[in-house]
This record gives C-alpha cells, sequence and structure tokens, in this order.
C-alpha cells in the first residue's frame, strides 16, 4: 500500500491518528485524501481511506439518531453487542447463512428471495450449555465489484468477536481465496496471519520494536526514521514473522486485525473432502460440514471450537450454602484468575476476599481444592468464593 506519499499527505494522516471523536476522523481523512495524489500507486490506499470514512460516517449517523434503525439514513452499521460471544455470519449469496441461523436460534428468517436482498445486520442468539453466542447475520459478499453491502459486513466482522464463513460445498478454492484476501485487503485476517505489524503510539521512551519477529531489509534506525517523517517519535511497534519497512508503512493506515473464523460448509451431498478441506487446513481455519436442510449440525462441537479459538473459558460459580453450582457459566478470557471472576460478580468480593474452592465441573462435588485469588482457573472449573 506506501505509495511515497508527499510530507503534506504524511502531516495530514498524523491529524487523523491523532483524532478523539468520529466526528475528528472523518474531517481529518477528508483532509488527507484531498493530499494524496491520485494515481495507480495510491489506488489501494484512496480506496480503503473511502471505505473507512463509509463507516465513520453511518456510525456518527447512529450515534446522532440513538437508535439501531435509522430512519431514511440507510440500513444500520453495527449491533449492540448482547451475550458472552457477537460472531458475524459471513459468506457469499445463497450459501446458507439464514438457514444457519434458523438452525442454530429460534428465528423465523426466511431466506432471501432475491439475492443481496439483506441491506443491514441481522442479530440472533445461538444458546448451549449456557452459553450465550450472538450470531450476527451480514449481507452477502460482493466480490465482483465495490458495494456499499460490503461496507456493513466489514463494520459488522469488526465489530464482533469470531467470524462464521458460510460456503456452499459447490464452492471453488478460488471463491475462499477472494473472500479471504478481499478482507486482508481491508485489515481483517480470517486465518492466522504469518506476519503482522502493530504501531502503537506511546507519550515517551523513543520507538522500540517488540515481538518475535524480523525485519526485513531495514533496521531499527530506519523504522524510526519512517516514523518519525509521520511525526512519530514514541511509539512501540510490534511485528510478529517476516516483515518489510513497507509493512510498517501500512500499519499506520490499516489498523489490521485478526478475527477468528469457522467455515460451515454446507450442501454435504456435493462436498469433496480433497480440495477444499486442504484449503482449510492450510490457512489454518477450522471447518464443519452441516446439512442445514436437515438442522445436521453439531452445536456443542461448533461452541467449544468457538470458545476455543476466542481464547474464552466457561466458568461455574456455587453459592456457599448451596449442594449445587448455578448452569449459566461465567465467560472469561483464557488466564482469568478467582480475583478476575470475584470482580465480575460483585467488587465488593474482591475487597473481603478470603479464600475460594475450586472443583472441576466432570467431577462436582469430588475432590474440591482450595486456592487463593492468584489461582488461574480453567474451562469448566467451579468455583465458590468465601469472604
Amino acid at each position: 500500500m506506501p505509495a511515497n506519499l508527499p510530507a503534506e499527505a504524511k502531516a495530514a494522516w498524523l491529524k487523523v491518528m491523532e483524532a478523539k471523536t468520529v466526528e475528528e476522523k472523518i474531517r481529518a481523512m477528508e483532509e488527507f485524501l484531498s493530499t494524496v495524489p491520485k494515481h495507480k500507486g495510491t489506488e489501494k490506499l484512496i480506496k480503503h481511506i473511502r471505505r473507512r470514512l463509509a463507516e465513520l460516517r453511518r456510525e456518527a449517523v447512529e450515534r446522532r439518531e440513538k437508535t439501531r434503525i435509522l430512519r431514511g439514513g440507510g440500513p444500520r452499521l453495527y449491533v449492540a453487542k448482547e451475550g458472552d460471544l457477537q460472531v458475524a455470519v459471513i459468506g457469499p449469496p445463497s450459501s446458507g447463512k439464514t438457514s444457519l441461523l434458523r438452525c442454530l436460534t429460534n428465528t423465523t428468517l426466511e431466506p432471501d428471495d432475491l439475492p443481496f436482498s439483506t441491506a443491514e445486520p441481522v442479530p440472533a442468539m445461538y444458546i448451549e450449555d449456557g452459553v450465550y453466542i450472538q450470531l450476527v447475520k451480514t449481507p452477502s459478499l460482493v466480490l465482483n465489484e465495490q458495494s456499499e453491502l460490503n461496507t456493513i459486513t466489514l463494520a459488522t466482522v469488526r465489530n464482533a468477536d469470531a467470524v462464521l464463513l458460510v460456503i456452499g460445498a459447490n464452492s471453488a478454492v478460488g471463491t475462499l481465496e477472494r473472500i479471504f484476501k478481499f478482507f486482508e485487503e481491508e485489515g481483517v485476517y480470517l486465518y492466522p496471519p504469518r506476519s503482522y505489524v502493530k504501531v502503537e503510539r506511546r507519550g515517551l521512551g523513543g520507538i522500540q520494536i517488540v515481538g518475535q519477529g524480523q525485519i526485513v531489509g531495514g533496521t531499527l534506525n530506519d523504522v524510526k526514521k519512517l516514523l518519525n517523517d509521520y511525526g512519530i517519535y514514541h511509539a512501540v511497534v510490534h511485528i510478529s514473522g517476516y516483515v518489510t519497512l513497507d509493512d510498517v508503512e501500512e500499519a499506520l493506515y490499516i489498523e489490521k486485525q485478526f478475527k477468528p473464523t469457522i467455515a460451515i460448509v454446507t450442501m454435504p451431498d456435493l462436498y469433496n473432502p480433497g480440495e477444499l478441506a486442504a484449503y482449510f487446513t492450510k490457512s489454518g481455519v477450522l471447518y464443519h460440514i452441516a446439512n442445514l436442510r436437515t438442522c445436521d449440525i453439531d452445536r456443542r462441537r461448533l461452541l467449544e471450537d468457538l470458545l476455543k479459538t476466542t481464547g474464552r473459558i466457561r466458568v461455574f460459580t456455587k453459592p456457599i450454602h448451596s449442594k449445587s453450582y448455578v448452569r449459566k457459566p461465567i465467560v472469561v478470557k483464557a488466564g482469568s484468575t478467582v480475583k478476575d471472576v470475584a470482580a465480575l460478580i460483585h467488587s465488593s468480593l474482591v475487597d473481603t476476599f478470603k479464600y475460594a474452592v475450586v472443583w472441576k465441573r466432570d467431577t462436582f462435588p469430588q475432590s474440591p481444592k482450595r486456592v487463593g485469588r492468584d489461582y488461574v482457573l480453567s474451562d469448566n472449573d467451579v468455583v465458590e468464593i468465601h469472604t
């Protein structure tokens, strides 16, 4: 993406990075676009900035209206998060997105009569083992041209914790590659990226490089000079894998994200385990084979995979005088401690904490363990907090 921008454009982009509000960022991006020379080398950059501007403008309208449905202002862009996880459901037209929601939730949605009829995100709740997963169906992906529908889908994916990619078994690997490439060009990885750069601005400390990666064809001094040209003198540059100076510069314009993705392969009667399975294995994307006509989909395995790929665990709580535990778990990040869970229940529990008793859910009520506040919890632990 870097296109040897003039100093004026680099200075204008610094204003974008320093903008505090959506309105300020919109104005700064508009000013930046006016300074970018129009030629083949800047096409990708201009396309990306215009799409981000469209997202920000719609977000600004939604905030002003203070309602989920925009009266006369076009379809809504964001769905407020509810439940334990929010998962975007994406895919080409007629791939089975609505059918997936009908199988996993109590929605009565009907598939679109015409492709691309859905023009806004549609939420529904998938409940399994006490975990509430908010599924948000997005407009169908338009892969052959620019579309406002893609802007809405991108915004939904950026806001979500994970992605379900619904794809027919008759789809070629080429379709998947185009989908992954489309999101990657917008800074969203649907598969674990082999290389990654994130520039985190700081108030002090100069320019530092951290991570297990390596800069190819450049040094720390080169990175310092590059960032100084943009008026950035204090930042931590996180890198993994092999990256170039162009990758570092691109990270200034595109805030890259990795969204854990699980593919739902529909039309199993057409499924050939060869090429499609090999592609998912190579890209590191988990996949499920599902017959959505009969709702033959492993709901429990899907839940387990969503929790695993997003780095979440279930913790069940037990009142002190109860013989059983609460069946609705608390979903927290892996590595959370007893103290973290206590704070989620009520802040006073942290101040008055004495000790906790922990069981494994599958052995409850046998084999209790007395632990302290810094004890790291595991998936399906049962916790009783004593104050």
